[in-house]
């Protein structure tokens, strides 16, 4: 797992009369927002209800639930798109897919978590055409994989290393304390400046609470997809950029590592890379593109 510096580009994120039926997955296309019944708290739901949460948006049951309060898990409810009947954060990759990618992961790496992320950053593996797609798909989870060995560490493992990603000369300081800022999550987000940059981005204070990206696996996505959608890192363009518009994926890695890996720095570290993105294309069954290697 690697250590970088990573430049702050904060990006904001922007994250009803009711029928008394519910109206399953079938007929949601044909529906409109008014169409679904408010969410009552300890009510039991089935997979596919729909229902208009107090925030006034819509959300399907992805598991059947007692009436869990949907913004609160993502495992039982996602959001969803009421007019297009579609459930937001449709992603590319299937959760079969997924676990074929990690049969080792980590159990709070979830599927329902990356997912849920999505919301965060929606241009992400949804840009171009549906093989830029899943090339993006590919390059991002081929890169974490490489970044937490499969999906297995969510924190850094070197514990002596903890102290060391405080940077005081910031005018925020580290509030969480010294040694709060060590890597988490898939791309091992650490120092303070880029957990105040990411909580910015995202609408939460990372800065004083940074375990919510070991605790919460929504977060910990999109500190990851932070990283890849708005930091050059030491490259010259950020990682989503280099996968759609055609630099490809050698580019994603000078992103995160630079000169550490590209360049004849550690050829071995960037075919580990490239291995992994090319399993993971044939796993979604399209092509890598040209340019693997930095």
């Amino acid at each position: 797992m690697s250590r970088r510096r990573i430049s702050a580009v904060v990006t904001a994120l922007a994250l009803s009369a009711a029928v008394p039926v519910l109206v399953p997955t079938s007929s949601a296309s044909a529906a409109t927002c008014s169409s679904y019944p408010n969410w009552e708290a300890g009510r039991a739901y089935v997979t596919g209800d729909i229902v208009r949460y107090t925030d006034g948006n819509a959300y399907i049951a992805e598991h059947d639930n007692p009436g869990y309060d949907p913004v609160i898990s993502t495992w039982y409810w996602q959001p969803y798109n009421c007019d297009s009947g579609t459930q937001i954060g449709d992603f590319v990759v299937s959760e079969a897919q997924f676990n074929q990618m990690f049969p080792n992961r980590n159990g709070f790496y979830t599927y329902s978590g990356l997912v849920a992320a999505l919301d965060a950053y929606p241009g992400f593996a949804n840009t171009g055409s549906d093989e830029t797609k899943k090339q993006e798909a590919a390059a991002f989870l081929a890169n974490v994989s490489h970044e937490t060995g499969g999906l297995v560490y969510v924190v850094e493992q070197n514990t002596a290393n903890y102290p060391n990603y405080c940077d005081w000369s910031q005018p925020y300081g580290c509030p969480a304390g010294q040694s709060a800022y060590y890597g988490r999550g898939p791309i091992q987000l650490s120092w303070n400046f880029n957990y105040k940059a990411s909580g910015d981005a995202l609408g939460i204070d990372l800065l004083n609470n940074p375990w919510l990206v070991e605790n919460d696996s929504a977060v910990a996505w999109k500190t990851g997809l932070w990283y890849w959608n708005t930091q050059s890192g030491p490259g010259s363009m950020t990682a989503h950029n280099a996968m759609v518009n055609g630099a490809g994926f050698g580019q994603t890695i000078r992103s995160i590592n630079g000169s550490i890996e590209c360049d004849g720095g550690n050829p071995a570290q960037v075919q580990s890379r490239v291995t992994t993105y090319q399993q993971f294309t044939q796993i979604l069954g399209v092509s890598t593109g040209d340019n693997l290697y930095c």
